[in-house]
């Protein structure tokens, strides 16, 4: 008897696809355990933080004095240019650095020094009042600043000498040009001064002063 076998579900026509299978199996198997690797388990010590090896070292607190501030300066009053001969009220108070009296604030210049604060300062004749009542006396207002209504405060810096005469004369802050030309010219009028005194010696002085331009 010969038996029949149906050739759709026959597994003989699949033999050399299953074939096929087997041996890309056995190639991958074969690669895979050369491919493979394997590492030794061992122990790492980092070593261990012993505390009591560690001798304590004490820092000690340090703190920064501070120093309080000085006061500030009484604000400075300020000579007014009034037009028009309108009295001033005001009386002028000659600018000073905010020094301490024993305090010494020396500047080089043309290899001779300065100071902004001595123990006996420059007098001028007449004292504060005096000097106010000159530069009001000869203060010419620009007329071309009178024409454009331009008003201000100029500061105005000079140096009293050894002899006491008015040296160095700058602007320190100005406004207009007629107007710093005019304090410049008025202020290099001064005159003599008593001299200032650093220890019994005469000394060069610095002054700085305010000159306020108003119209009425």
């Amino acid at each position: 008897m010969i038996p029949k076998k149906d050739p759709k579900i026959s597994l003989e026509n699949k033999k050399g696809m299953f074939f096929q299978i087997g041996l890309a199996v056995t190639l991958i198997a074969v690669l895979i355990s050369f491919e493979w690797k394997s590492y030794d388990k061992s122990n790492y010590n980092l070593g261990d933080l012993n505390l009591d090896d560690m001798e304590e070292e004490i820092i000690p607190i340090t703190r920064q004095e501070v120093k309080p501030p000085p006061p500030p300066p009484p604000p400075p009053e300020i000579i007014e240019i009034v037009e028009d001969e309108v009295e001033i009220e005001n009386e002028v108070e000659i600018e000073e650095t905010d020094t301490d009296e024993d305090e010494i604030v020396e500047i080089e210049e043309d290899d001779e020094e300065f100071f902004m604060v001595v123990e006996n300062m420059p007098e001028f004749p007449g004292g504060d009042l005096g000097l106010m009542k000159f530069i009001q006396k000869n203060v010419r207002y620009p007329a071309i600043a009178k024409e454009y209504n331009i008003t201000g405060k100029v500061y105005v810096s000079f140096i009293v000498d050894k002899q006491g005469s008015v040296t160095n004369v700058k602007i320190v802050r100005g406004v207009d040009k007629n107007l710093d030309a005019e304090a410049l010219r008025v202020v290099s009028l001064l005159p003599k001064y008593k001299p200032g005194k650093q220890r019994g010696k005469a000394v060069r002085v610095m002054f700085t002063i305010p000159i306020n331009f108003t119209l009425n």
